[in-house]
C-alpha cells in the first residue's frame, strides 16, 4: 500500500513537518521539548513537527 507523505521545512521559524495526513486533530507535547504531535480524535498520529 502506497503512503503521502508531505515534508515542508520552515526556514525563518527553523522547524520541520512531516504530514501523513489532513485529518483534523490537535497538537500535543512529547517528551521531547523540540518534538509535537498532531493526532486525530482517536489517539493516531498524523503530523510531526520537529
Amino acid at each position: 500500500m502506497a503512503t503521502k507523505v508531505k515534508i515542508w521545512y520552515d526556514k525563518e521559524g527553523d522547524f520541520l513537518e512531516v504530514l501523513f495526513s489532513d485529518k483534523a486533530g490537535y497538537m500535543r507535547e512529547t517528551d521531547n521539548d523540540a518534538i509535537m504531535e498532531r493526532v486525530d480524535d482517536e489517539g493516531n498520529l498524523y503530523q510531526i513537527r520537529f
